[in-house]
C-alpha cells in the first residue's frame, strides 16, 4: 500500500467556521496530521450551526460542522492562559503548519502571531485566513460569505436579468466564496511545504476572502478588463458562447445545455428538428449567436417549452451535445454515475456510530486517499494529544484540566 501523499506533516488547526477548516480537511484527506485546538466548553462555532445535528445537539455535531472538520483530532486549549499558551507553543514546536483564522493582531497579543514566532521556529508555515488580509483600511472588520459575495461582484452577476421577474443581484445558495478560499488556502499551504523543502525556510501565508472572492471572479473579470464594459447578470445562462443555458420544458422540468462550438450547434439542432437554425445568418458561427444571443435564446425557449425535459435530454444526449438535468441534491446523489464513483461515503464513530460524508474527490493512483476519520466530538483526543504527543504525564493533564486551561 502506498503511503498517503502528506504523511509527516502535522498541521495545527486554530480555526473556526468554514473556509480554513475546509483548507485543513482537505489537508487531512490526503494525509496530514490535523491537530484541530478549540476552545474549552464551547469550541468551533461551528458545531452549533444546526439543526440538522447527527447527535440530536447533545455533543455539538451538527451537519455543518461535520462538512469540514473530518480526518482531524480535536484537542480543546485556552491559549489565553499562560499554561496554555505554553502548550500551544509546544505544539507549535512539533508542526509544519499553523492555521489559523482570527483577525488580525488578535494572536499577536498572546505573543502567537508570525512576528513572534517566525525565529522561533524558522521552519513553520503560518497561515492566516481572514475577511480583508493583513492590511489595507478593512483589515479590522469581521466578514462572512454574503459579505464577501456581494464587496467582490459575485452576487451582481448572479440572479435574474434586468427587466424579468424576480431581477436583481442575488447571492449563491452555496457558501461559494469560502468554498473557494479553502481551495485556495490547500494550495497556496502545499507550495508553502514545497518551498520550505527546497529552501529550509517557512513563511506567512496572507489569505484573504475578499482577495479569493475577486480572483474567482475569473473571466468575468477579465472581460471587464478588456472591454471595460460591466458584466450583465444572465440567469441560468453563461457567458461565454451560446446556447450555455437552462430551460424550462413542458412538465415544468428544466435541463441545462451547452452547445457553443459550431459542431455542437449543428448536432444541436438536428436532434431537436431544427437544422434551418444552422444556415441562418444571425447563427451562423460563435460570434455571431453571441451577438444575437437573446434572439436564439428566445427562438429554443419555444422549442424546449414543447416537451419534457427528459425528452430533449434523450435526444440531445444520443446526438453527443452536452446536457444534463437540473438536480437536487437527493437526485444529485442518486444520479448513476455519482454512485459508479462512490462519492457518498461513511465514517465509522466509536459513540456516535456511522457518520455520513463525502470523498475526497480526486482519485490518486500513486498515493490514493482510502481513510476518513469521522469528525471528533469537541476535545475527543485532548489527552491523547497531551500525553503521547507532548509526552504529559495524568497527573500534568488533570491538573490543566483542573484549572479549565483543556
Amino acid at each position: 500500500m502506498s503511503d498517503s501523499a502528506l504523511q509527516g506533516i502535522r498541521i495545527l488547526d486554530l480555526s473556526r467556521i468554514l473556509a480554513a477548516p475546509l483548507a485543513s480537511q482537505m489537508l487531512g484527506d490526503l494525509g496530514a496530521e490535523v491537530v484541530k485546538v478549540e476552545r474549552p466548553a464551547s469550541g468551533d462555532d461551528a458545531r452549533q450551526y444546526g439543526p440538522p445535528f447527527l447527535d440530536g445537539g447533545t455533543a455539538g455535531m451538527s451537519a455543518f460542522y461535520l462538512s469540514c472538520n473530518r480526518n482531524k483530532r480535536s484537542i480543546t486549549l485556552d491559549f489565553t492562559t499562560e499554561q496554555g499558551r505554553n502548550v500551544l507553543l509546544d505544539l507549535i514546536g512539533r508542526s509544519d503548519v499553523l492555521l489559523e483564522n482570527f483577525r488580525p493582531g488578535v494572536l499577536a497579543k498572546y505573543g502567537l502571531g508570525y512576528e513572534d514566532l517566525r525565529e522561533r521556529f524558522p521552519r513553520l508555515v503560518y497561515c492566516s485566513v481572514t475577511g480583508f488580509g493583513q492590511d489595507g483600511p478593512y483589515r479590522h472588520k469581521a466578514g462572512y460569505d454574503g459579505i464577501f459575495q456581494a464587496l467582490s461582484g459575485m452576487m451582481s452577476v448572479s440572479g435574474h436579468p434586468d427587466g424579468t421577474p424576480g431581477a436583481g443581484p442575488m447571492k449563491s445558495g452555496l457558501s461559494l466564496i469560502d468554498v473557494l478560499t479553502g481551495l485556495y488556502t490547500g494550495t497556496a499551504v502545499l507550495a508553502a511545504l514545497r518551498h520550505r523543502d527546497r529552501h529550509g525556510a517557512g513563511q506567512h501565508l496572507d489569505v484573504s476572502l475578499l482577495d479569493c472572492g475577486l480572483a474567482s471572479m475569473s473571466h468575468y473579470a477579465q472581460n471587464f478588463l478588456v472591454s471595460g464594459v460591466v458584466p450583465e447578470r444572465r440567469g441560468n445562462g453563461g457567458f461565454g458562447g451560446i446556447p450555455s443555458q437552462a430551460f424550462e420544458c413542458a412538465d415544468g422540468e428544466r435541463f441545462f445545455i451547452v452547445a457553443t462550438t459550431d459542431p455542437q450547434f449543428g448536432r444541436a439542432c438536428r436532434a431537436i428538428g431544427h437544422p434551418g437554425l444552422i444556415d441562418d445568418p444571425r447563427f451562423a458561427g460563435i460570434s455571431a449567436r453571441i451577438e444575437h444571443r437573446l434572439e436564439l435564446l428566445e427562438v429554443l425557449r419555444g422549442i424546449f417549452v414543447q416537451r419534457d425535459a427528459r425528452h430533449w435530454i434523450d435526444v440531445l444526449d444520443a446526438a453527443d451535445v452536452p446536457v444534463g438535468p437540473v438536480n437536487d441534491i437527493r437526485a444529485a446523489l442518486d444520479d448513476e454515475q455519482v454512485r459508479h464513483r462512490e462519492l457518498p461515503i461513511e465514517m465509522a464513530h466509536e459513540t456516535l456510530g456511522p457518520v455520513p460524508g463525502l470523498r475526497y474527490p480526486i482519485r490518486m493512483s500513486g498515493s490514493p486517499v482510502r481513510d476518513y476519520s469521522a469528525p471528533p466530538t469537541l476535545g475527543e483526543h485532548t489527552r491523547d494529544v497531551l500525553e503521547g504527543l507532548l509526552g504529559l504525564d495524568r497527573e500534568a493533564v488533570d491538573e490543566l484540566a483542573d484549572k479549565g486551561v483543556i
